[in-house]
Formats: structure tokens, C-alpha cells, sequence
């Protein structure tokens, strides 16, 4: 597809390659939205997430359709929010996710949180049926810690492929990671760059120097050595540039420690994976 490293996620059946670095659109207004999509494909860019509660997902699908590049070379990601959860809203939810963006299909869709106790596993049953229908290509989850993932289990027919959360080197959320990893669901970290509130961080500040990098390329990379799946979220066209620039250096293992060392569990705003 391009120069991106992809990685497989799937439930079983046919395999699905996501990007593993994509772009991220939160708090993008629609025009926007529009812009930096354009501007993050014409720049090698395979992969956009958005979400119902970003209401941008108009602009995500009119900047998909007009790049001229083929539907299936672009892998698109959007998410259930919280007030549709259960079993015939969250269809509902998805039928206009799709129309909103103009699409036939898409490659991922989440349950945005788990912040619906008693709708949750009526919620799934309805992803599930989504799959099946092939207007998702794949399933999955966002925010879930351990708990929510092992009441998932124990009462689906069909894994998540996925859970999106917050992750970077100031939360490295280790037994969360090590849970996902053991039980074969992918990591996508939300957030990576903490908003720009850790950018000035000295021991960062002072690694990124080593490799003649920004420390947001850092973080970046970090990520992805780590095999998480990365969106870093901007509307610069710049940094957006920027950002997908990390695939001409490795950092080294005691580096990478050293990245591990700064984990204070630090959240940027809500953290719903130890809701009950």
C-alpha cells in the first residue's frame, strides 16, 4: 500500500492490514477535518480515525472520496458512542456513521467506552451482527481495561480485534499491554502525544536530540516500537508531515527503557478503563 508498516487484525475470518500509523481528528471542526485528511493522504497517510462523538465523520468521508486514491488502500475507523449503547441503537448509531461518511463500508468500528454497564454485552451482540453484515470489516473496543475485557469473553461469540487507549511513555499502562498482547487483541494509543503537555519534558527533550528528532517523533516512535498502533492527532499541515516522518531511525533499547522510565499514569482527560 505504501511506506506504513501494516499489521494483521481480523476475528477468524478474512484477514484485515491496518496502517500502523494513522491520523486522529478529534476536536477537528468538519473544515478542518477535511483539510487535514487531504493534506495526511497526499503525505502517505492510509489510515483516519474518527468517532460519532467527533462529528466530523462527514468530513472524513468527503476528504476520503475526493483524494482519488482507491476506497480500499484507505483504512477508516469510527466509534459507537456512549448514548447508543444496547442492541437496536447501536445498529441504529452505525447505519448513520455510514451515512454520515458517505461510505459503503468501514475497516474498523469501536464501542467508544465501556461506560454502559448494563448495555454492554447487548451492544456487542449488535457489533457482532455488524461484522457479519461486512459493512465493518472489523470489530473492537476503546478504553476497555482488563475487567471489561474478560466480561467480554466470556460472553461473545466474536473477540474485539482492538483496544484504542491512551498510551504513551508517561502511561505505559504495562498489565493492560500485557493482557492484550497475551490474549492477541492490538493496541492503538489515543493521545500519544499528550496534547503537547509532556513535548517539554528534559529527559525527552534530551533523547529527541540524540536522533536529531522532534520529541513528538519520539513519542511516535515509541509507539510504534512498542508494535501499538499510533494516531497522533493535528490539523497542521507541518507537524501533520512531521509526524508520519519516523520510519528512517530506530531507538535503542536502552533508550527505549529510558522512554519506559517517565511512566507517571499520566491521563489527558478521561480514563474510562476503570469504570465498574
Amino acid at each position: 500500500m505504501n511506506k506504513l508498516k501494516l499489521i494483521n487484525i481480523g476475528h477468524g475470518g478474512p484477514t484485515v492490514e491496518i496502517p500502523m500509523l494513522g491520523l486522529g481528528v478529534w476536536q477537528a471542526s468538519p473544515k478542518e477535518t477535511v483539510e487535514a485528511v487531504s493534506v495526511a493522504l497526499k503525505n502517505g497517510y492510509r489510515h483516519i480515525d474518527t468517532a460519532c462523538l467527533y462529528e466530523n465523520e462527514a468530513a472524513v468521508g468527503k476528504a476520503v472520496r475526493e483524494s482519488g486514491i482507491p476506497r480500499e488502500e484507505i483504512f477508516v475507523t469510527t466509534k459507537l458512542w456512549n448514548s447508543d449503547h444496547g442492541y437496536q441503537r447501536c445498529l441504529r448509531a452505525f447505519e448513520t456513521s455510514l451515512r454520515e461518511l458517505g461510505l459503503d463500508y468501514v475497516d474498523l468500528y469501536l464501542v467508544h467506552s465501556p461506560m454502559a454497564v448494563n448495555q454492554r454485552l447487548d451492544t456487542w451482540r449488535a457489533m457482532e451482527q455488524i461484522l457479519k453484515s461486512g459493512k465493518a470489516k472489523s470489530i473492537g473496543v476503546s478504553n476497555y481495561g482488563i475487567q471489561h475485557l474478560q466480561e467480554l469473553f466470556s460472553n461473545c461469540k466474536v473477540r474485539p480485534s482492538c483496544n484504542q487507549v491512551e498510551l504513551h511513555p508517561f502511561n505505559t499502562r504495562t498489565e493492560l499491554v500485557s493482557f492484550c498482547e497475551k490474549e492477541g487483541i492490538v493496541l492503538q494509543a489515543y493521545s500519544p502525544l499528550t496534547q503537547g503537555r509532556k513535548l517539554r519534558h528534559r529527559g525527552l527533550v534530551e533523547i529527541a536530540k540524540q536522533y536529531n528528532k522532534s520529541p513528538a517523533q519520539i513519542m511516535i516512535k515509541w509507539c510504534l516500537q512498542k508494535n501499538f498502533v499510533v494516531l497522533p492527532k493535528s490539523t497542521t499541515p507541518s507537524r501533520i508531515i512531521e509526524n508520519i516522518s519516523v520510519f528512517d531511525f530506530e531507538i535503542s533499547r536502552e533508550d527505549m527503557a529510558k522512554l519506559d522510565s517517565f511512566d507517571e499514569g499520566f491521563v489527558t482527560g478521561w480514563d474510562p478503563t476503570g469504570y465498574p
